[in-house]
């Protein structure tokens, strides 16, 4: 015998002990092992319910916390009040008869130019039956912070079904120092 037969030899040994130690026959087996049929049932059973879930979802209603909102002006607006002339300076957004009924908040970025100014921000809804209802922001930042204020804190105005403006003001009176500007920005309805 040489190396060549003794090689083939092996092979075949080593071949017949494996096909024996498996319960399928040869490589080609009709039988497939069960891990794989078990594998393929259990991801094909996942994918079922995943698609399902998605589905589900995807019919569902948005919740009440999901955040639902109405821009109202989605870009940077100034107000620049200097001593002079004009005794407050008025940023005023027209709201064109709205019905804003639905709404529950207004919100809105704020923040003023110069660290040492002391301003307050007047915000103030108008009514068609001019109705007028406003709340002051006395604690405005040089950094941007947004604020949320519930509709129902306008005391005074009794039906949101007809809005006229919504302003931002700055007042004489609230502002120290000679030239004071505010930025606002997102001003918008939240539900």
């Amino acid at each position: 015998m040489d190396k060549k037969d003794i090689y083939e030899h092996l092979a075949k040994i080593y071949l017949d002990a494996s096909q024996k130690s498996h319960p399928r026959k040869g490589r080609r087996g009709k039988q497939p092992p069960k891990l794989f049929k078990n594998l393929f049932f259990v991801s094909l059973a996942l994918v079922v319910i995943l698609s399902a879930l998605l589905a589900f979802s995807a019919y569902q209603k948005p919740s009440l916390n999901s955040r639902l909102a109405f821009v109202l002006k989605p870009d940077v607006a100034v107000l620049n009040f200097s001593f002079g002339p004009v005794k407050k300076e008025i940023f005023t957004i027209d709201l064109k008869g709205m019905d804003i009924a639905r709404f529950r908040a207004l919100s809105f970025d704020v923040r003023k130019k110069n660290y040492s100014d002391n301003v307050a921000l007047r915000i103030e809804f108008t009514n068609a039956y001019q109705e007028k209802s406003e709340i002051y922001i006395k604690d405005i930042s040089h950094k941007w912070k947004s604020y949320k204020i519930n509709l129902a804190d306008f005391k005074k105005i009794s039906d949101w079904s007809a809005m006229f403006a919504l302003n931002f003001m700055i007042e004489e009176w609230n502002a120290k120092g000679e030239r004071v500007l505010v930025y606002l920005d997102n001003v918008s309805l939240q539900r």
